[in-house]
């Protein structure tokens, strides 16, 4: 319970400042053209949504029906039924990214990069799937194909979330990582499925170092200790990913709309965001140190 209202708190506070404003300029662009206000104010709708993926429950409608409704009526006096309530959540799309993007963490100059299907049906069933077509993608990788979306994520040292994009799931996972650096510096591990020149010389213009393993047709590249031992620890961005759709439930092939899909994914990716713990690397204060060094002289 107390991190229900502590959640509530952070995200009203984040509601007063943005609502407001974004409204303006949907009013000011002539995208919103009707205001009809609800008895459930946006930060309660967020609050819910993200508190789902806090709760040990695996499926909405329980969480709602017999947890929200019987159990948080006090907290939620003008709460309202399953049906209206899905169907003004879409409007809460746009703060919720942006909400995110307030929570992410900040590049510490050790960043690992990755990416992992984001599934919207089992693979037998995407040409019957009617709310993605078009939309979603099939997609190749370690575990075989898939059908739905690829989420890259790039990680720093303490578990943290830096950056993220949302693609199709043909996408190369290459193709974004250029964006996703923008604010990055130091250095960023990744696997061999980012092993490229091009890509690595235009991370090197932004001051930021790409660090991969070679495959084993490839002649062997010079890397110091320190690389080798951080590569042996890529571990931790898989560990995130698992979380993310293990502990904060990212994925799950029962949507309905596309906007139930992105709702569920930001309020997992929210929900992962305000952890406070997280899987991170212990390192000392002169590892740090020696590494910041390097990275300025990279710079």
């Amino acid at each position: 319970m107390d991190k229900l209202v502590e959640t509530y708190c952070d995200v009203d506070d984040f509601c007063e400042l943005f609502i407001e404003q974004w409204q303006r300029t949907l009013l000011e662009n002539g995208e919103l053209k009707r205001r009809r206000d609800s008895k459930l104010s946006p930060a309660e709708v967020m609050t819910i949504i993200i508190h789902f993926h806090q709760s040990h429950y695996r499926d909405f409608k329980n969480y709602y029906l017999h947890y929200v409704s019987r159990q948080l009526k006090a907290h939620f006096p003008e709460l309202l039924s399953y049906t209206r309530f899905l169907g003004i959540s879409s409007s809460v799309v746009v703060p919720l990214c942006s909400y995110l993007t307030s929570k992410l963490g900040k590049p510490t100059g050790i960043q690992f990069v990755d990416s992992t299907k984001i599934e919207v049906c089992h693979i037998m069933r995407a040409k019957r799937n009617q709310v993605f077509a078009g939309v979603a993608t099939h997609g190749k990788g370690t575990m075989g194909w898939s059908f739905g979306f690829k989420l890259h994520l790039i990680i720093n040292h303490l578990g943290e979330i830096v950056s993220l994009k949302l693609t199709k799931g043909n996408v190369d996972d290459r193709q974004p990582v250029p964006e996703m650096a923008d604010s990055l510096f130091g250095k960023l591990y990744g696997d061999k499925g980012y092993i490229s020149k091009a890509l690595s010389g235009e991370l090197l213009d932004k001051g930021v170092e790409l660090i991969t393993t070679v495959r084993k047709n490839m002649k062997k590249k010079f890397m110091s200790l320190w690389d080798r031992a951080i590569l042996k620890k890529r571990f931790i961005i898989e560990t995130v990913n698992d979380q993310l759709k293990n502990i904060s439930y990212i994925e799950h092939s029962r949507h309905r709309s596309i906007h139930g899909f992105m709702l569920n994914l930001l309020g997992g990716l929210i929900a992962y965001c305000l952890k406070n713990e997280k899987p991170s690397l212990d390192l000392t204060a002169q590892e740090f140190e020696l590494l910041n060094n390097h990275s300025l002289m990279l710079a």
